[in-house]
């Protein structure tokens, strides 16, 4: 796309996407912006619920989407109403809806970090203590696993970026790879490389491609398939000190969920390698009247085949 097209396109979707919303997506503590069916349009920030701050019509919102999808170069109809993939605008993921499967035209877009998170914002934010905030620094230091664990919308990647700041910190010479569906991880090392997904290449053919990049450390912005056996050989062999997040609602979850995953790939039992691989587990979560925040962080020692338990202590 030449430059003068893109500009075009930048300021008809600004004008289209609203004021509102443009507004949203410059400020840096916002995560999330949701247009709910109703076309109330609600904005979340960092560290705080989502708060109303006006309204798109159907008809704006159903324009939106088509010109987002036009940039995608891929259609939304009512015969293909979803709409998945990065706005155009900054890199943000978008996630919109049309009719039949919602009432009315409703996306979120999950906005694109302006800047990172760091351990000790959290803490001054009082998402996480002093204390998670030591042992998450050790934990970089002494290049240990670590599984961020938390439901949708939690915050898993913005502290996944917050962690990769903290190791990029520590070892500012160590070669990092990224890999992810969209481009959320934020890395600032100077030996970096990010591989992203496509609708040829899955995760799994990305993980055994990155065994041949000579990695100092293997970053994962979310693990849901088959590809957690290989992401737990390669911790294993080689490249300690990585990063990945899961879907679950608290640590021992995250545990077994990751079983669940290696199943895909393996019908073989493979707790003791999760055990071995997985140092630590770290669970983030988002509660009414309180936000987000990190009630536990579990420290794996092993599996005991004969209890059939992970063995761990809970540090939080």
């Amino acid at each position: 796309m030449d430059h003068e097209k893109h500009l075009r396109i930048q300021h008809k979707l600004l004008r289209e996407i609203g004021p509102i919303i443009a507004a949203a997506l410059t400020e840096p503590d916002v995560v999330e912006i949701a247009l709910n069916p109703d076309g109330q349009i609600w904005v979340e920030k960092m560290g705080s619920g989502f708060e109303c701050r006006g309204a798109l019509s159907p008809e704006a919102a159903e324009s939106l989407m088509g010109t987002i999808a036009s940039c995608l170069h891929t259609t939304v109809t009512r015969e293909n109403p979803i709409l998945e993939g990065e706005l155009p605008i900054d890199g943000s993921r978008f996630e919109g809806l049309l009719p039949p499967v919602v009432a009315k035209p409703t996306f979120t877009i999950r906005r694109k970090a302006s800047r990172v998170f760091t351990l000790e914002d959290y803490v001054r934010q009082g998402v996480m203590s002093e204390r998670q905030q030591t042992i998450l620094v050790a934990a970089v230091r002494e290049r240990q696993n670590i599984l961020i664990v938390g439901g949708t919308g939690s915050g898993k990647t913005t502290l996944t970026n917050a962690i990769i700041h903290e190791i990029t910190t520590q070892n500012p010479d160590h070669r990092l790879v990224t890999i992810e569906d969209t481009s959320e991880l934020q890395c600032s090392a100077r030996n970096a490389v990010a591989l992203h997904t496509s609708d040829t290449v899955d995760m799994l053919r990305l993980l055994r491609a990155t065994m041949r990049l000579k990695p100092d450390r293997i970053l994962v912005g979310e693990t849901r398939g088959a590809e957690a056996l290989a992401l737990l050989k390669s911790w294993n062999t080689g490249h300690p000190g990585g990063v990945a997040t899961v879907h679950a609602n608290n640590g021992l979850g995250g545990l077994i969920r990751m079983e669940q995953l290696v199943g895909e790939a393996s019908p073989s039992p493979m707790q003791q390698l999760i055990a071995a691989a997985v140092n630590f587990v770290v669970v983030i979560a988002k509660a009414p009247g309180v936000g987000r925040h990190i009630p536990e962080i579990l420290c794996v020692h092993g599996y005991d085949p004969a209890a059939q338990q992970y063995q761990y202590d809970r540090l939080s």
